[in-house]
């Protein structure tokens, strides 16, 4: 039985609802818009059964005395304690809604309900402790009649095509003020360069009291240009207008009033470009979707095509349309996955070719949907009615290029209060009578479907479709004070999520099966393809591909009939983050420094997430929130790291089972190419980010060598090589630290090792050229240079590393060492920056574009060698991973040796060790992305009793599985183990490593009384996770570190 039969049949006397309508918030202070007119009021309170109460407020569009004419009583303040219903437009001041009590006033006694748009549905945080008003804590004890109900004016929709029926529409006045504030700004615009129009005489909305004043007026504006023309500098005046909804129907409207010309697309260049065009008239080209938004592959433009393929279409609205405007009127709506309009840089092309046209063209835009960073990505913010302006720039326009002047007021509907109220309120009626019907016959008159849809919460509880917003609700109770219980229990279902299917248009949503897990994978780069072939082509799982490249989405889903691909702006949370809420497990193949940001959605959301990147510091940060938030952020799970630990772990984990003591441990693992395609300088190419191995090149390394411990300065890491390493017999190796080995001693159960050493493997010569790259500045991150010639960018990166702003440059022999020079001067032969009397052997490559901009060394060398060093068709690359585990035995003081390698060649459309459904892929992307893959995969399938937390993949239960996962991937190790006699010392690894290190004379060491000494590891607490070693399981090393007093 609901609230409302039980008070009839508690007091069947009581037959009337009582209204509140409270005013707005005075902060608002050009909201004068009212829910109810007078006459509306007249209409409710004639029947005999309601009463209707008005807050008291002199900034209204009806005065108080009306609303008393009417039969409303005029109050100081309305609280919602005493009313059934109460009405408002924006949300009220957070304090006004109080604990509610029971009240005999009321025809509902504990369950009044407040009409507003809330702001609320799409989980704004800054409304959280609004929405809390209305919904209980989880768990709470407390009545549930102690909350009001909530209904949103925005969700009241239509039973057939859930179209919105309460609002303000184009013709209450939204539009069309737009409209009058877009001429008024561009009049004020081009005064500000010399010209004075007629739409200087434009009246602003708010300063007439009608429309049809506002309309008189611009038509009076409208005779005098029929009469007199436009500013000839001006030449012809061209709006154009985006849209086809009630927002571009109010400004066509609104036009009406100007002496108005239809123009087509094709039309616009001629008639700009005619002298003889006519200034009497106003040019007006309605674009229309097809007029902008062109396909990739060619075809024609279809809406049903666009609305299920949007990722197929590209938007020349800048080319084609953009250059040719006075002023634009934006009445298009936009959603992620869909293409923009125009881009930030699309404004620079529009502006550069509107240059050559003059006129001031497209420097003035009015966006009516003030839909900020969507349609238009340079409308960065919403503008008011007080400053209803302002100019932007974008990063891409040159500095000749003017800003433009745009037009964004978020509430132009409370510039025309009295139509937009008085329209407002005739769509509200007909729902408020049927709610107050229900409220006065229960038993005959049903709650209303259309209100029951709308209602965002009842009686504390939030309805199905909004409860995702619980955990925000829970936080709010629990920073006031309440007893609210936001992570589950152990054993306690996750709550149910709901996505926000506003931000996928349903004709693109992709709905799986209810048994299948969904994964998110973002980025589609270069290690993406084989991540995509293996989660396509397991059964259970619903692969959606986020990113801004639609040609590489396009490419990795091509094979899959299963696999969904969303256009995502990393720079734009809203393009990306109902994707993450949908998703159960999230794949970031992002850049790591955004891994944390991806982090804090999955933790609000509740997804897991698998990374293949470094634990950061920003990421370790979040291990509590993860764990209260009950999920899984699983990271450095690729190759190094990644495969490097989970095959350390097990090898270790077997050693330590035979009870032996390890006494040295070396890993290094390194992405190289096939030594048949290996003939170019650096003996490299690039099968991932060329950025990232050059910034690689220049970290600080710390490492323990026969119990001292080595610290390698960023400066001095490429003249610290181990060369000849003794891992391959069918190729040479040399070898450099890879940044702090030390904090992996702890991970790996390792303390007592005398020497522990993680290391990345090149091929010989790579790091002596490369240290002659960086002698010469090109590997400078922290200064900028705009590069005019290829030629000259050698010489820019020397004068800018030694500060030579005047004069010659010193000879080449004096910056590198003489043995370096000729491999040096090879190297740059090659690659186009230097010149070589032997042509014959240079480099004949055309030189790529030069970049735009001022750029750092570093990143403009990084774009030269993805050029110069990129594979070609038909060479492969490979990766190597060489593990070596020197152990003791304690009881016979025989020491062996332990190796675990993998060599990995790249897979060519040749290969028939394929596996089924898997394409091409170079090494390096089958070594990360399979991997990630399988992570995910088994995340996915255990998400219920999986370890939460930030996690490594190095506690048993997550190695384990994923290194039989691997074997069956083709990608596992070879062991093998050896005794070690004295006079077989010199063929080990970490042997060659020592003889490297003790006959060096570069190595910066770092013992005792100079910053970490042997002994510092007696302590390991500078170095261990206190939640890895809550990880490590009975057994293994954790028994023998217990009996040593040190966990």
């Amino acid at each position: 039985m609901t609230i409302t039969k039980l008070a009839r049949q508690v007091n069947p006397a009581l037959k009337e609802v009582r209204i509140g309508v409270r005013r707005e918030d005075p902060r608002r202070i050009w909201e004068r818009r009212v829910p109810l007119t007078p006459d509306a009021v007249y209409d409710l309170v004639s029947t005999g059964n309601v009463v209707v109460s008005v807050q008291s407020c002199s900034r209204r569009i009806f005065k108080d005395e009306e609303y008393q004419k009417a039969g409303a009583n005029v109050v100081k303040s309305v609280n919602h304690n005493d009313f059934d219903i109460v009405l408002g437009i924006k949300e009220p001041l957070v304090e006004e809604i109080t604990p509610l009590k029971p009240s005999p006033t009321r025809l509902v006694p504990h369950s009044p309900t407040h009409f507003m748009f809330s702001h609320t549905i799409k989980g704004q945080a800054y409304n959280m402790p609004l929405l809390s008003k209305f919904v209980a804590p989880s768990h709470s004890k407390k009545p549930s009649t102690l909350y009001p109900d909530l209904i949103d004016f925005e969700l009241i929709t239509s039973s057939e095509g859930g179209k919105r029926t309460v609002g303000f529409g184009w013709f209450a006045g939204g539009e069309l003020a737009g409209v009058l504030e877009s001429l008024a700004s561009m009049a004020q615009a081009h005064l500000e360069i010399g010209i004075a129009s007629p739409f200087l005489y434009t009246p602003r909305p708010h300063t007439l009291p009608s429309l049809d004043r506002l309309r008189a007026a611009l038509k009076e504006i409208g005779e005098t240009i029929a009469a007199n023309g436009t500013p000839a500098a001006l030449g012809p005046f061209v709006i154009g207008l985006t849209g086809n909804g009630n927002v571009s129907q109010g400004c066509l409207s609104m036009l009406q009033e100007l002496p108005i010309e239809k123009v087509r697309v094709e039309d616009l260049e001629a008639l700009v470009k005619n002298p003889t065009t006519s200034l009497n008239k106003i040019y007006l080209v309605h674009a229309q979707p097809e007029d902008y938004f062109i396909r990739s592959d060619g075809g024609k433009y279809s809406r049903d095509h666009y609305y299920s393929s949007p990722q197929s279409y590209v938007s020349v609205f800048a080319e084609r349309i953009a250059p040719y405007l006075t002023l634009f009127l934006n009445g298009t709506g936009w959603s992620p996955s869909f293409p923009r309009l125009m881009s930030n840089d699309q404004l620079a092309t529009a502006l550069s070719r509107a240059q050559t046209l003059g006129g001031a063209r497209f420097t003035n835009i009015g966006d009516i949907s003030c839909d900020v960073e969507g349609g238009l990505q340079f409308l960065t913010k919403a503008t008011t009615i007080s400053s209803p302006f302002y100019k932007v720039r974008t990063d891409d326009m040159s500095a000749e290029l003017p800003a433009v002047q745009m037009m964004s007021v978020d509430i132009l509907p409370a510039s025309i209060p009295l139509d937009a109220s008085n329209h407002f309120s005739s769509a509200l009626g007909p729902y408020l009578k049927g709610l107050i019907e229900c409220q006065l016959n229960p038993d005959k008159a049903p709650y209303p479907e259309a209100l029951a849809r709308a209602r965002i919460a009842s009686e504390g509880v939030l309805t199905n479709k909004h409860k995702w917003l619980q955990p925000a609700v829970d936080e709010v109770h629990m920073a006031s004070g309440s007893r609210a219980h936001v992570a589950p229990v152990d054993g306690q279902q996750e709550k149910p999520r709901v996505v926000d299917q506003s931000k996928v248009p349903p004709e693109t949503a992709t709905r799986a099966p209810e048994k299948k897990h969904k994964i998110l994978m973002l980025g589609s780069g270069m290690v993406a393809g084989p991540a995509v072939d293996l989660l396509a082509s397991t059964a259970d799982v619903q692969l959606v591909i986020g990113s801004n490249s639609l040609l590489e989405m396009q490419s990795l889903a091509a094979p899959h009939h299963n696999v969904a691909y969303r256009m995502v702006d990393i720079g734009r949370r809203d393009t990306y983050e109902h994707l993450i809420k949908d998703a159960d497990v999230v794949i970031s193949l992002l850049p790591a420094p955004m891994h944390p940001e991806i982090a804090k959605l999955c933790i609000q959301h509740r997804s897991h997430l698998i990374t293949a990147s470094y634990i950061a510091p920003e990421m370790e940060a979040l291990a509590l929130e993860a764990k209260r938030a009950d999920i899984t952020i699983l990271n450095e799970i690729g190759l190094d790291p990644g495969i490097d630990h989970i095959s350390a772990r097990a090898m270790l984990s077997d050693i330590s089972a035979k009870s032996l003591h390890v006494s040295s441990f070396t890993s290094f693992c390194g992405g190289l190419p096939a030594p048949e395609d290996s003939h170019v300088p650096l003996r490299y190419k690039f099968s991932w980010r060329p950025n990232g191995v050059l910034t690689a090149a220049t970290n600080p390394a710390t490492f323990k060598l026969k119990k001292e411990i080595i610290k390698v300065p960023g400066e001095d890491l490429l003249k610290t090589v181990f060369p000849n390493l003794p891992i391959s017999d069918k190729f040479e190796l040399e070898g450099i630290a890879n940044r702090d080995s030390l904090k992996y001693m702890p991970v790996y159960r390792t303390e007592r090792a005398e020497t522990f050493l993680r290391g990345t493997l090149r091929y010989p010569g790579f790091c002596s050229l490369m240290q002659s790259f960086r002698s010469l500045g090109l590997l400078n991150q922290s200064d900028k240079i705009h590069v005019q010639d290829w030629t000259t960018f050698v010489n820019q990166c020397v004068s800018l590393h030694l500060n030579i702003q005047d004069g010659p440059l010193p000879p080449l022999s004096s910056i590198i060492p003489l043995e370096d020079v000729a491999q040096l001067h090879d190297a740059l032969v090659f690659l186009g920056l230097a010149r070589s009397p032997l042509q014959a052997i240079a480099d004949t490559k055309p030189m790529p574009p030069l970049p735009e901009g001022n750029c750092t060394p570093l990143d403009v060398f990084a774009y030269l060698l993805s050029h110069k060093l990129k594979y070609g068709r038909n060479e492969r690359d490979m990766v190597v991973l060489a593990h070596e585990v020197v152990t003791r035995c304690p009881k016979t003081n025989d020491y062996r040796v332990h190796t675990s390698n993998l060599t990995v060649f790249g897979k060519l459309a040749a290969d028939p060790d394929l596996q089924r459904g898997e394409r091409p892929a170079s090494a390096m992307a089958r070594t990360v992305g399979i991997p990630v893959a399988l992570a995910a995969r088994m995340v996915a399938r255990n998400k219920e009793t999986f370890k939460r937390g930030v996690l490594r993949p190095t506690s048993k239960d997550i190695f384990m599985p994923l290194m039989s996962n691997l074997e069956e991937m083709g990608l596992g190790m070879k062991e093998a183990t050896s005794k070690l006699g004295k006079q077989d010392a010199r063929r080990t690894v970490s042997a060659s490593v020592y003889e490297s290190y003790s006959n060096a004379t570069r190595f910066e060491r770092d013992v005792a009384g100079n910053g970490r000494s042997a002994g510092d590891l007696n302590d390991t607490s500078k170095y261990l996770d206190r939640e890895w070693v809550d990880e490590w399981p009975e057994g293994e090393e954790g028994d023998f570190m217990k009996k040593d007093g040190r966990v």
